[in-house]
């Protein structure tokens, strides 16, 4: 056992006796333990599972006798279960709950790129909870919220439809827009896919290996574990072809969002890390590439078939 205070290794244990792995968003998440149970998947992420010969990030699961606070000021707290702390060229994330006691249950460590990591579980905190699942919400969201600001993606706070017509369509919108209404909406109207009626994640994709334009690229949404109040959650993606900002109101009225304005309005419904500048930076450049390439609107929409009609006669 560890006593939870020495510096683990980042580098994943190819002698671990069990494995395990799931994709979410493009990026895919591999786990290892010495225990069957360390590399169970939660619930949510079973269908997101996947086998594979490499992954993007690596997971060592560890067990600690006992985890001790920090004294030390966090990065970022998220005021909820979390603290966000830096340790030289990597980062640390305490995990605590009062059902737990008052020492951090979880404790994951791992590098600035967000590819090699070491999860430290308490055996004093999950004495009493026997079916310990190491990845959970929120640290399955937080690993590959902060694994996407390395690439040319982002996660929105949005509901993705694929219609009968095979147009996708991503409605974003704050808590409360009507993301899980459009969500039940549609689904009771047409015969069409929901990949999530809460978080989207929105990435660039190559097209074919043919295709020799240097602008080869198109926009994708993938659907996420993180489901909402209609508890729609897919592990497919679609090629994205429009954009609706979400809001209540009357008539049913769409209106085109400039390539700033779009930006702006998709930045505000954004899952980025706030505590790196440069994370910041990265997601409003690829914003502005998403504004480019996919047409963006604003939806003041009335919850009722007719909201639903409005989208799908829609012509740009």
């Amino acid at each position: 056992m560890h006593s939870g205070q020495a510096n683990p290794k980042l580098l994943s244990n190819p002698n671990t006796a069990h494995s395990n792995g799931f994709r979410v968003g493009g990026v895919s998440v591999g786990i290892d333990g010495q225990r069957c149970d360390d590399v169970v998947l939660a619930p949510s992420l079973q269908p997101f599972q996947i086998q594979a010969d490499a992954f993007d990030v690596n997971i060592q699961i560890e067990w600690a006798d006992r985890l001790s606070s920090s004294t030390r000021m966090p990065l970022f707290d998220s005021g909820a279960i979390w603290r966000l702390y830096e340790d030289a060229a990597r980062f640390r994330f305490d995990f605590e709950s009062p059902s737990f006691g008052d020492q951090p249950y979880k404790r994951l460590f791992v590098d600035a790129a967000f590819r090699q990591a070491t999860l430290q579980m308490s055996e004093e905190s999950f004495a009493s909870f026997p079916q310990a699942v190491a990845l959970e919400y929120p640290l399955d969201e937080l690993l590959i919220m902060h694994r996407l600001t390395q690439e040319k993606a982002i996660e929105l706070h949005g509901v993705g439809i694929v219609g009968p017509d095979g147009a996708s369509n991503l409605f974003v919108g704050h808590s409360g827009a009507g993301k899980s209404t459009t969500a039940r909406l549609w689904t009771s109207l047409h015969d069409v896919e929901i990949l999530s009626d809460d978080r989207i994640i929105v990435r660039e994709h190559p097209h074919h290996k043919d295709d020799s334009r240097d602008d080869a690229t198109q926009i994708y949404m993938y659907g996420t574990p993180w489901h909402g109040e209609a508890h729609f959650a897919l592990p497919q993606r679609a090629p994205l072809h429009r954009i609706f900002v979400l809001e209540h109101g009357h008539g049913n009225v769409i209106t085109r969002l400039s390539r700033s304005q779009a930006v702006a309005e998709l930045f505000a419904r954004a899952f980025v890390p706030f505590h790196r500048h440069e994370y910041l930076d990265s997601a409003l450049i690829f914003l502005e590439r998403v504004a480019e390439s996919v047409p963006c609107y604003h939806y003041s929409f009335e919850p009722d078939r007719r909201a639903v009609d409005r989208i799908f006669h829609f012509n740009d």
